[in-house]
């Protein structure tokens, strides 16, 4: 059987280890990630292999040759541009002929049975063979969905917490007959997870899944290259390290010169002509590249270092990863997960702190010492975002050096010249945070536009009307101790996922653009955004019945800035309103987030004493409320998006209202039983608001972020300022008091739950609860819902902490009760075993 290596990846968050070497020549042990696969695939009897290159292909090329020297003959097929897993390996039809191949990365690192996965292909007849392996966080990897005979039923490319249905992943290596070729054209990209193999399923084309214990890990970023050493050196994949073992656990190549004063510690690799001098202790899992020297009294331990390197008298490495071609002088001392690319000098008694990037060529002077550029501790070692954008605790997590690399990194990904909104609340941290984000986007050459001290649903408007993005920096709603920093695209709404991912790797690379004086970006301060946002309020309401309804409503503003919109507009509508906690206070309002139900007690109070029509509580971040009604009743979360769906389509028959998967089915029924439509969305605040931006013409939607609503005809995002005035007059137009229209409302029986879930054991709870269901009545559109008796459960992965959530509606209290109760126990069951 043939091969095919794919070893055309540029390598991009391995930087700056791949700036100027291809990733498949990134060395493990001492030998080239590609070597190995070419090991692996000789020892399994696979000597004729094809290397698809792109990236610094002339280096893979020259180091392999034509193979005699590893034992293979090789073959190369070089992509001009990038054509994708499946395009690349269209290029070496001719040579690969008419029998099955074998596919597999030169950049990852396994031992694999091969002869067992090839035995496997020939007995399943099938089209495709697929290796697949269970891993604990399947986010950066394609899941796949087995039946019970093994065969596939399902990819799904980089999915979301929510799109987990399963923890089997999908490693890159197949088996492939020779037909599959014919489903591509020469020369145009495809993507085998993406475009190939849906396409074989759609055919009816047998797909199978080759499910394997043995190593395999993708060195898809700096720590999990680092990790990939780590085991080489322990033992967990079986590798031929260069040079003997000398000692248990420790490997020397040839012309290696160790002091007898020197210390070395298993597990340790040395290539050849390290030199160890007096004193020195290395080892612990570390590896030396070739002709590296280690100074007296040197310490080196945990350290990955490649060729060429010397370290002075007296440094102190640990836990680093160092490239070639480095030198670092006596009594330097470089930090845990600091990085270093070619050629760089330390000086002196320089300190390099942990987590910081050093670029090939950089020179640090003696005594200097260098900060981390990342944060005091790695809060986020994949991931910066979580579920609604970029938040850690202040000054101490989410730093302003932190603050000034994301700016710079959001603005990397956008041309230079784009203009760019900023906005954020009034405390002074938010403040501080706000300022450095300006500085990063201006030093990359974005032009600023800064809307200081607004709301959030102000930003967003003033982003889609002028912005081609937009950054707005609060208080979390979730922690009063952190800063949530949210960034939006030009509709106004939160940036997808793949503009995340974009933004994160330039991030974690600190890969940006570099700017000339005369470059830089412009800030400037836009003037009327506020009367601006006022004036198409008022028109996109055209209010009639309102200003006659002769309105008297108790409004809290949580000593938020709300208190700068709402006022005018609703005295130019008539409505006499009795304004609390009126104006901005950065104290009180942390007391008002921290307590929120006392202060909706108090509302209840003043409504009733007052004999108001309706009592109003704005939400600090100006996004969400809650409503009393006249009699003192409170109704905010699912209810209030019964409320609001109701009179909308009382209002408008046939209007299509959008509801998350969590709601429950009772308010569905209850939209259609008043001539709505209903669709279901997922539970995350960006998908409705892209929904919103879609299908204007849909009238409101529900949020699972405390389910606020969201009316399109003004803009796609939620904006309690508008959505609380709205309500108000389609309340008018009913003629009725708002206890009245709640009496509408119907029943439902609903339970919500959020396990503790360790991120590693996530995955493996939704492929349970998905395989244990999957005779039953199963949606797996987000999350994974199972409709049961009536009723219905939900196990949706949270994105941001190490939690599941569970939702259960039934047809009693005991009947939601028991289903939440089953289903809690069984994850339970599945955390502790």
């Amino acid at each position: 059987m043939k091969a095919v290596v794919m070893a055309g990846g540029e390598g991009s968050r391995l930087r700056p280890l791949t700036s100027r070497r291809p990733k498949p020549l990134a060395p493990v042990v001492n030998k080239p990630v590609m070597e190995h696969i070419v090991d692996l695939l000789r020892r399994h009897g696979i000597t004729e292999i094809v290397a698809t290159l792109h990236y610094l292909a002339d280096e893979i090329e020259s180091y392999f040759g034509s193979g005699t020297g590893f034992g293979v003959s090789m073959r190369y097929v070089v992509e001009d541009t990038p054509l994708g897993t499946a395009g690349a390996v269209k290029l070496a039809e001719d040579i690969l002929g008419d029998e099955p191949f074998l596919v597999i990365s030169g950049d990852a690192l396994t031992d694999l049975d091969l002869t067992a996965l090839i035995e496997h292909h020939a007995r399943s007849e099938a089209t495709a063979t697929i290796t697949l392996q269970r891993v604990a966080n399947p986010l950066e990897f394609g899941v796949v969905i087995t039946d019970e005979n093994g065969r596939i039923t399902r990819f799904l490319e980089k999915p979301s917490w929510g799109e987990i249905f399963s923890d089997t992943i999908n490693t890159g290596i197949y088996v492939l007959d020779p037909v599959v070729l014919s489903y591509m054209e020469r020369g145009k990209s495809y993507d085998f997870s993406r475009d190939i193999f849906p396409r074989l399923l759609h055919e009816g084309r047998a797909v199978t899944g080759f499910v394997t214990t043995d190593y395999w890990t993708d060195i898809g970023n700096l720590q999990q290259y680092q990790q990939a050493n780590y085991d080489a050196l322990g033992g967990k994949v079986n590798l031929e390290i260069p040079g003997v073992e000398a000692k248990p656990g420790i490997w020397m190549a040839e012309g290696c010169r160790i002091d007898p004063g020197a210390q070395l510690i298993a597990p340790l690799s040395l290539g050849r002509n390290v030199v160890v001098e007096a004193g020195a202790v290395v080892g612990g899992e570390t590896v030396l590249g070739n002709a590296t020297i280690v100074a007296k009294n040197a310490s080196v331990q945990r350290t990955i270092s490649w060729a060429d390197c010397y370290f002075g008298e007296s440094s102190r490495l640990e836990g680093c990863t160092i490239a070639d071609r480095n030198i670092v002088k006596g009594h330097a001392t470089i930090g845990t997960g600091t990085v270093v690319g070619s050629g760089c000098t330390i000086g002196t008694g320089a300190v390099v702190r942990p987590n910081l990037r050093l670029w090939p060529d950089k020179s640090v002077s003696s005594g200097a010492i260098v900060s981390m550029s990342l944060i005091y501790g790695i809060k986020w070692p994949d991931s910066l975002f979580g579920a609604i954008g970029v938040s850690g605790l202040a000054n101490v997590e989410l730093t302003p050096e932190f603050a000034t690399k994301l700016g710079q990194a959001l603005g990397t990904s956008l041309k230079p010249g784009q203009p760019v909104m900023t906005s954020r609340d009034a405390h002074p941290a938010a403040r501080i945070v706000n300022r450095c984000i300006i500085s990063g986007l201006l030093s990359v050459g974005i032009n600023v536009e800064d809307l200081r001290a607004i709301p959030l649903p102000l930003a967003r408007y003033a982003t889609r009307m002028s912005g081609d993005g937009g950054v707005h920096t609060r208080v979390d709603p979730g922690d009063p101790n952190a800063i949530l920093i949210e960034m939006l695209d030009a509709s106004g709404i939160n940036v997808d996922k793949a503009t995340e991912r974009k933004i994160e790797n330039l991030f974690f690379r600190e890969d940006f653009r570099r700017t000339g004086m005369d470059e830089v970006g412009v800030l400037s301060f836009p003037a009327r955004t506020l009367e601006l946002y006022t004036s198409e309020m008022l028109g996109a309401l055209k209010p009639k019945a309102l200003p006659a309804a002769n309105f008297r409503a108790v409004v809290d503003y949580g000593y938020g800035n709300a208190s700068l919109v709402m006022p005018r507009v609703l005295a130019t509508l008539g409505v006499d309103t009795v304004a609390l906690d009126a104006y901005y206070d950065e104290t009180k309002a942390r007391t008002f987030r921290s307590h929120r139900e006392r202060y909706i007690e108090q509302l209840r109070t003043v409504t009733l004493t007052l004999g108001a029509d309706l009592g109003v509580l704005v939400d600090h971040d100006g996004e969400s409320f809650a409503l009393v009604d006249d009699l003192g009743r409170v109704i905010a979360g699912n209810r209030l998006l019964a409320l609001v769906s109701l009179m909308v389509c009382r209002a408008q028959p046939g209007a299509r209202i959008a509801i998350p998967i969590t709601t429950p089915n009772a308010i569905g029924k209850m939209i259609a039983s008043v001539g709505g439509q209903v669709t279901r969305t997922k539970s995350d605040r960006r998908s409705m608001m892209a929904l919103a931006a879609k299908e204007r013409e849909t009238l409101a939607y529900g949020s699972g972020f405390k389910q606020e609503p969201i009316f399109p005809e003004f803009q796609p995002a939620f904006d309690a300022l508008y959505a609380i005035i709205k309500v108000m007059e389609l309340l008018a137009k009913e003629g009725r008091k708002l206890h009245e229209l709640n009496v509408f409302l119907p029943h439902w029986f609903f339970r919500h739950r959020a396990l503790p879930v360790p991120w590693e054991r996530k995955g493996e709870v939704m492929r349970t609860i998905a395989s244990e269901h999957a005779q039953e009545d199963v949606e797996m559109f987000d999350g994974v819902r199972v409709n049961v008796n009536g009723g219905w459960f939900l196990v949706l992965p949270d994105a941001s902490d190490p939690t599941v959530n569970v939702y259960a509606e039934g047809s009693s209290n005991e009947d939601a009760d028991r289903l939440l109760g089953s289903v809690v126990q069984r994850i339970e069951a599945l955390v502790e075993a």
